[in-house]
C-alpha cells in the first residue's frame, strides 16, 4: 500500500480515537494515544497495513447459489432503510433458507461510520449482525442533529453497552489503532475493485446494482436460483 493511501487510513484512525479519548475515563487513555501516535509515525515506513485483521462479515450457506455482496455505510439512511427492512425479508426467504449468501461490506464516506464499524465489531463475528441492527435502527439518534463527535461516540457507546459489551471491551475497540486502518484499508481495496461510489451498492452474482425494492430484488434472486 502507497504512502498516500496509507496517510488517509491514519487520519480516520486518529479521528476515531480523538473522539474516544475525549469521552473516555479510563485509565488505558494514556497507552491507547501512544499506541496511536506511533503508528501515526509508522506512515513514513514502506509497511503495509495488516489487512487480515478484518474479517469478512456473512450470513448464510458458503455453497449458496446466489451470493449477494452489500457495500453500506452505517451513517447512510438508505442503508438504515434496507437493512430495517429488504434484508429482514431478505433474510426470512432467502439467506436462512440455504438460497442466498449475504456479505457485508463496510463503505466509510465520513469518520462516523468507521467508529460504528468498530463498535459493531467489537463484540465478534457472532455478535456483529445483532450490534449492526442496534446501530441501524438507532441511526437518528446516535446521529443527533449536529456532527458534534464526542455526542456522536458516547452515543455509540452507549448501543455498544446496551449490547452487553463491557466499557473495558469498548476502550479497547475503539483504541485499536491497527484495526482501524485495516478496516479503512480493506474498504479503499474493496470499493476500487467493484467501483463503489453510492450506497447501498448491491453485488448480486457478480453484477453491481444499486437500491431496490423488495420485489426487484425477489426478481433478480429468483432468476439466478437453479429451477
Amino acid at each position: 500500500m502507497n504512502k498516500v493511501v496509507l496517510s488517509g487510513v491514519l487520519a480516520l484512525a486518529l479521528a476515531a480515537l480523538g473522539a474516544w479519548w475525549m469521552t473516555s475515563s479510563s485509565s488505558s487513555t494514556d497507552q491507547a494515544a501512544a499506541n496511536l501516535l506511533g503508528a501515526a509515525h509508522a506512515q513514513d515506513s514502506d509497511a503495509e497495513v495488516d489487512t487480515s485483521l478484518v474479517k469478512e462479515m456473512t450470513l448464510g450457506a458458503e455453497d449458496a447459489p446466489v451470493t449477494l455482496v452489500e457495500y453500506a455505510s452505517f451513517t447512510c439512511p438508505h442503508c438504515a432503510s434496507f437493512h430495517m427492512n429488504q434484508l429482514k425479508e431478505l433474510k426470512a426467504d432467502y439467506i436462512d433458507t440455504g438460497k442466498v449468501r449475504f456479505v457485508y461490506r463496510d463503505v466509510y464516506f465520513d469518520r462516523f461510520g468507521l467508529w460504528a464499524a468498530m463498535v459493531a465489531r467489537c463484540g465478534g463475528e457472532e455478535r456483529f449482525f445483532g450490534i449492526s441492527d442496534m446501530i441501524y435502527e438507532q441511526q437518528r439518534d446516535w446521529i443527533g442533529s449536529g456532527q458534534d463527535p464526542v455526542a456522536i461516540t458516547s452515543n455509540l457507546r452507549r448501543i455498544g453497552k446496551v449490547a452487553g459489551l463491557s466499557d473495558e471491551q469498548l476502550d479497547a475497540c475503539l483504541s485499536d489503532a491497527d484495526k482501524a486502518q485495516a478496516l479503512v484499508a480493506v474498504y479503499q481495496q474493496n470499493a476500487e475493485a467493484d467501483a463503489i461510489n453510492s450506497t447501498p451498492t448491491l453485488i448480486i452474482n457478480g453484477e453491481k446494482h444499486g437500491n431496490m425494492s423488495y420485489a426487484e430484488l425477489q426478481g433478480i434472486i429468483d432468476g439466478l436460483l437453479p429451477q
